[in-house]
């Protein structure tokens, strides 16, 4: 219960922190207009050629789900997403029939064309955008309501075609936005670096991907023998709780959250979906209403967007004539067994370490600083590249932070290696005053007394890097340089911010060496 009441605590703190500027609210409007051009599209052809209404809940699962990952605004981003989302619907809607037809082989065919969208990763961050766009029609199968796709593969030309409108929708809606500067342009986020394989270890893809085919294959089935009309429930949660697993806490901090958002949410369509009858278009309404506040609060926790869209299944599965009230107990059972499932994998085939993770991700945001730092002693100009740079990896920092946060809000030991992530961030600051600055002056880091303070910080960024890296720390620590009077400049805030992350980074190795998440 304790737990329980500190997540939800957490959560209510990260909708306090959406942005104040609307621009949450705007993303959320862009998302939507997108959703429902695509649903507007779909809905004509479905009349039109006489289709079944599978191929509307196809095209508004892969347009708010492609809007959520961004497409992208390069020439490259919009390639990728018009070459793979259409072929592979193709061959999702042919598993999907594959799956009524024979199920053992189709649940093996689209395990297997799960783990590959992640296998692809290690091949660089080409492979990797293309692989998380082509996962987007695997998991549209699995929120269609069972039955709803009618056998036969007259439907699988159409399904691509539906993921072509998809797309065409989210391109359109994103590049209109950030043309007329409706929403802010996407940060410039590098992409992990693929980790190398050396030796007999396996690459971090590679291990996520056998992580997910256990996990996809048990909620298969799991999902067969306990709940043999519902599978997909537990497959879908089994898939989401270990999609993206960034170590053993983020998954079980995911799983909890999955869980008890999508009670939430089930409870919450129940009570709402006995207003409604089948087929009744007020429940669509309803859905897409749903959605946009899922959309809008995805920033602040994972919880609400579980929350939101399994209220919004529970509604679907209303319309399509499947009572809410009569299968809240099974839904639960089967999203319960699905997290349970994820986790199991996740912890027990070839698990990825947190306290790992935090390491690598350390190292490289402590490594942008270096560089940032190099080219505001030698190249001002480009500064603002370096800065990106270090925002980039500040974000894969903060991707980490949530199950480690929350941990620490359970067991309040200093240090905590959340700490670590914290003194990242507070470095935020200080870099962005002194881009400002060589933006203004064309020039920084040039006067005798901040040349010496510059050395300062990097000689202290150095031993934090050693120390992350579990190097040994072969020389005295020198003392720290007196701040210049009257008030901190944006070098020494920098300075600063690097002590702090020395102080808590020097305390982690112990914690690495006794920890097991």
């Amino acid at each position: 219960m304790s737990y329980a009441l500190r997540i939800v605590s957490h959560g209510l703190t990260g909708i306090r922190r959406l942005d104040p500027g609307l621009a949450g609210l705007r993303a959320t409007a862009v998302t939507m207009t997108a959703t429902l051009a695509a649903y507007a599209a779909a809905l004509l052809l479905e009349h039109a050629e006489h289709l079944h209404t599978v191929i509307l809940v196809q095209a508004v699962a892969l347009a708010l789900t492609l809007s959520r990952t961004r497409p992208g605004t390069t020439p490259s981003d919009r390639i990728t997403a018009l070459a793979v989302l259409p072929p592979v619907a193709v061959a999702a809607a042919e598993t999907s029939a594959l799956m009524s037809r024979h199920p053992a082989a189709g649940d093996t065919v689209f395990t297997a064309l799960i783990c590959a969208t992640i296998a692809v990763r290690r091949f660089g961050p080409r492979a990797a955008r293309a692989g998380t766009l082509a996962v987007l029609p695997l998991i549209a199968v699995l929120v269609t309501p069972p039955g709803g796709r009618p056998p036969g593969h007259d439907q699988d030309l159409w399904a691509g075609l539906v993921a072509l409108i998809a797309v065409l929708c989210g391109l359109t809606a994103q590049g209109i936005a950030d043309r007329l500067g409706f929403t802010r342009p996407a940060a410039a986020i590098p992409p992990a670096p693929a980790p190398a394989a050396g030796g007999r270890r396996l690459s971090a893809s590679t291990r996520m991907s056998l992580q997910m085919g256990g996990a996809v294959g048990a909620g298969f089935a799991a999902g067969h023998l306990l709940f043999p009309q519902h599978c997909a429930w537990s497959v879908l949660t089994a898939f989401v709780v270990c999609s993206g697993a960034r170590g053993r806490a983020d998954v079980v901090h995911k799983g909890v959250l999955r869980t008890a958002g999508a009670a939430a949410g089930t409870a919450a369509a129940t009570v709402t979906s006995g207003a409604f009858g089948p087929h009744d278009a007020r429940s669509i309404a309803v859905i897409f209403a749903v959605l946009a506040v899922a959309t809008w609060l995805r920033p602040a926790g994972y919880g609400y967007w579980a929350g939101c869209v399994t209220a919004a299944l529970s509604l679907l599965y209303g319309y399509f004539g499947q009572s809410a009230p009569d299968l809240l107990t099974t839904r639960l059972e089967a999203i319960a067994v699905g997290a349970v499932l994820g986790v199991a994998a996740s912890w027990l085939i070839l698990p990825i370490r947190s306290i790992d993770v935090l390491r690598h991700r350390t190292a490289d945001a402590l490594a942008a600083l270096g560089e940032f730092l190099a080219a505001a002693r030698q190249d001002p100009g480009h500064l603002a590249d370096h800065q990106a740079g270090f925002d980039g990896t500040l974000h894969r920092l903060e991707q980490i932070a949530g199950p480690l946060r929350a941990h620490r809000l359970l067991r309040r030991t200093a240090p905590h290696p959340a700490d670590a992530i914290d003194a990242v961030r507070r470095c935020a600051a200080p870099v962005h005053a002194i881009t400002r600055c060589a933006a203004e002056a064309g020039e920084v880091l040039t006067s005798p007394d901040i040349v010496r303070l510059n050395t300062a910080v990097t000689a202290d960024l150095t031993r934090a890097r050693l120390a992350v890296g579990r190097r040994p720390l072969t020389e005295p620590r020198p003392p720290a340089p007196t701040p210049a009077a009257p008030g901190p400049s944006a070098d020494e805030r920098v300075r600063a911010a690097l002590l702090e992350l020395d102080a808590a980074v020097r305390t982690l190795p112990p914690i690495f060496a006794q920890a097991t998440g």
